[in-house]
């Protein structure tokens, strides 16, 4: 028996559960939790929810609540919500419960007398009228890269991250008063000490998926960075060091450990120590937006602790709504609690998990939704279950009949069924979720021609033991299906047990083992309901309607604009364009005659730009990625017709096309001034 340690990627208590949440963590990591069960391994699942950090704070500052309230609110949605689609945590705790201050302050002290952590004295914002230094999200101003309105951290608009310091125009979110820049004192984590152990661990762990390896890889090939663990709030856990009053613990060098709190909350409860099972084999469900995170700083800290690392970092990709991105400020998502209101979470998780595999990016349609559930789960599951459970009762008196000199189909069938919980098992152990679910689909719609081909409703007319033999193996399968559904839809598996007449409770093997002639089966009932047209139509209306409706408000209302766009989901795609609206913007290839730095700018490097009719300076982002003279004399695309902005005082009078990572494309074999179509 293994014991095995699974996680959850803490959701952020900000707001409920939406669909993509589901998707990515926790329906698959509830089935392989419920298979390992069924298996035999011993399983710890734990998760909690994330409550410090500064989107809480804002969100409470503007409510004029305690974080506290707002992080309480949430949490009990969030539990809800999970609850609600039979996801079997053994423990689920919350980051501001006080066994995680104590041992995410242990954690912080250990690396730091390690000397691991240390002090430095960096430049912040710092608000006069508010008295505090400003947190990241504390912060809106002007992009320095592109010019559009952004928060301290990130620029929704051409997709930057930011330092607070560089944002034209700084304004203090609670006051709106101008911050100033100040000398402060945080602590940083050695992140860079660990880059050749992080190399061997992603390189040679047999365990972690291509989508992870080759994330945290390309993070490795820049180099890793110190990375900063403190910041200057109330809200979150202090710093557990003299002199540092007043701040707290970075959100992301506390957060992993809810994974240990959670854990040694379980086992307070329990009286087990959970640690046996992180010595196990620990397997971390997460999104993919977070596999840096997990894959190098939360590896790096372990490393620091003296810590095993985990086994298995499963990232699940994106999930997108009738084809557009996920926006909860667009009220353009789905909500797990509007959801189960009109279906059963079993058909959530069936579809969730039959659409595509989990690394890849798929979309939630409502038409294919409606699809899957009535031509697969209804024609397909449920129509072999009812067929064999009423003819078993209407020619069997509901008795599983005898078995004797099996035809060839009647082997060939036998075989396939006998098979199938190896098939799954197998899948499931090596994460292929939906792999494993179509195998049991497929076998289904062997069961529907089998019996057909036999036709059992002329056999017992005709030849009983035909119809005997049709009606045996059918029932088998039933029953495999009843055990090997568990993980993926528990309370419509259960239900099959019960016509089935057998425990709900199951280990795997139990799939394998055949029920015996004579075994009486209770009266067949429907179990999968076909979806009917209005019902999804009237799903996408409110879909639609409730996206209208905040489109609406926003032209109303330019600053419910602004606060709408400030909480879209991080990496959501800008809204599509026309081609003519694309024609308006005129990009050249230039050549960087000259590049120097800007003082108290540690990314802006000022840049004069041949492009072919004239010479214009441009204000580029590139600092931390270029040194200025390896950009002199290097061809660029430049968007050329922008509005000339100030950007930390210089003129800037266009924008150098590169990647989110400050990545220059390179059109070197292009003439200067030659216009991009």
């Amino acid at each position: 028996m293994t014991k095995i340690f699974i996680s959850c990627a803490l959701p952020y208590a900000n707001g409920p559960c939406h669909l993509g949440h589901l998707r990515s963590t926790y329906i698959p990591a509830d089935i392989y939790a419920r298979y390992n069960r069924m298996a035999g391994n011993d399983v710890l699942m734990v998760c909690a929810t994330d409550e410090h950090g500064t989107p809480i704070a804002v969100k409470a500052d503007a409510e004029g609540k305690e974080p506290i309230e707002v992080a309480k609110r949430y949490h009990d949605m969030i539990v809800e919500d999970i609850n609600s689609c039979d996801i079997s945590f053994d423990n689920f705790a919350r980051t501001t419960d006080k066994i995680h201050y104590q041992i995410s302050q242990d954690f912080f002290k250990y690396l730091y007398n390690k000397g691991l952590i240390y002090e430095e004295t960096i430049q912040q914002l710092y608000c006069e009228n508010c008295e505090k230094f400003l947190p990241d999200r504390y912060v809106e101003g002007i992009c320095p890269v592109c010019g559009a309105e952004a928060r301290g951290d990130h620029c929704e608009v051409c997709g930057r991250a930011l330092d607070p310091i560089e944002l034209v125009e700084p304004k203090c979110l609670t006051c709106g008063n101008t911050p100033v820049i100040r000398d402060s004192t945080q602590y940083f984590f050695k992140l860079s000490h660990f880059q050749k152990p992080l190399e061997e661990y992603i390189s040679t762990n047999p365990y972690l998926p291509p989508n992870v390896r080759n994330y945290a890889q390309n993070w490795l090939k820049e180099g890793l960075q110190d990375w900063i663990m403190t910041r200057d709030m109330k809200w979150g856990i202090p710093v557990p060091l003299e002199g540092a009053e007043g701040k707290v613990i970075y959100v992301w060098g506390e957060a992993f450990i809810g994974y240990m709190s959670s854990a040694a909350a379980w086992s307070r409860r329990t009286g087990i120590p959970w640690e046996d099972y992180w010595n196990g084999h620990v397997v971390h469900f997460i999104g993919k937006d977070i596999i840096y995170h997990h894959s190098l700083f939360w590896p790096a800290m372990l490393l620091g602790r003296d810590c095993k690392l985990p086994d298995d970092i499963f990232a699940g990709e994106f999930l997108s709504l009738e084809g557009r991105k996920m926006s909860t400020s667009k009220n353009w998502v789905v909500w797990v609690a509007d959801f189960v209101k009109d279906f059963d979470s079993d058909l959530l998780r069936y579809y969730l998990t039959i659409n595509a595999p989990l690394n890849k990016d798929t979309d939630f349609s409502w038409d294919e939704f409606q699809r899957r559930v009535n031509d697969e789960l209804a024609d397909v599951i449920g129509n072999f279950l009812h067929r064999t459970f009423t003819f078993t009762k209407k020619f069997f008196d509901g008795k599983v009949p005898e078995y004797k000199n099996p035809s060839e189909a009647d082997l060939e069938f036998e075989q396939a069924i006998k098979e199938l919980p190896d098939k799954v098992g197998d899948l499931i152990a090596d994460m292929k979720f939906r792999e494993g679910l179509v195998e049991i689909i497929l076998t289904a719609k062997k069961g529907n021609k089998y019996f057909n081909d036999q036709e059992p409703w002329k056999a017992v007319k005709e030849d009983m033991e035909r119809a005997s033999n049709c009606l045996y193996l059918s029932n088998q399968l039933c029953k495999a299906m009843a055990v090997l559904l568990k993980p993926y839809i528990p309370n419509k598996a259960d239900a099959i047990c019960e016509i089935i007449n057998i425990p709900t409770e199951n280990t795997w093997d139990d799939a394998k083992v055949f029920l015996e002639t004579g075994h009486e089966i209770n009266k067949a009932k429907p179990l999968f309901k076909k979806i009917e047209d209005k019902v999804i139509e009237a799903q996408k209306e409110k879909l639609y309607k409730n996206l209208e409706t905040q489109e609406n408000e926003s032209k109303d209302d330019k600053k419910d604009e602004k606060k709408s766009e400030e909480s879209i989901d991080e990496g959501e795609k800008m809204d599509l364009i026309s081609i003519d609206e694309f024609a308006k913007v005129e990009i050249k290839i230039g050549k960087i005659l000259k590049c120097e730095k800007i003082e108290k700018s540690n990314k802006l490097l000022r840049t004069q730009i041949d492009i072919g009719d004239k010479t214009i300076q441009v204000i580029a982002g590139l600092g931390k990625r270029y040194a200025p003279e390896d950009l002199v004399g290097k061809k660029v695309p430049v968007v050329t017709n922008l509005k000339p902005a100030k950007l930390m005082g210089e003129l800037s009078e266009g924008m150098i096309m590169a990647t989110e990572s400050a990545a220059i494309l390179t059109p070197d074999d292009c003439e200067i001034g030659e216009l991009l179509m």
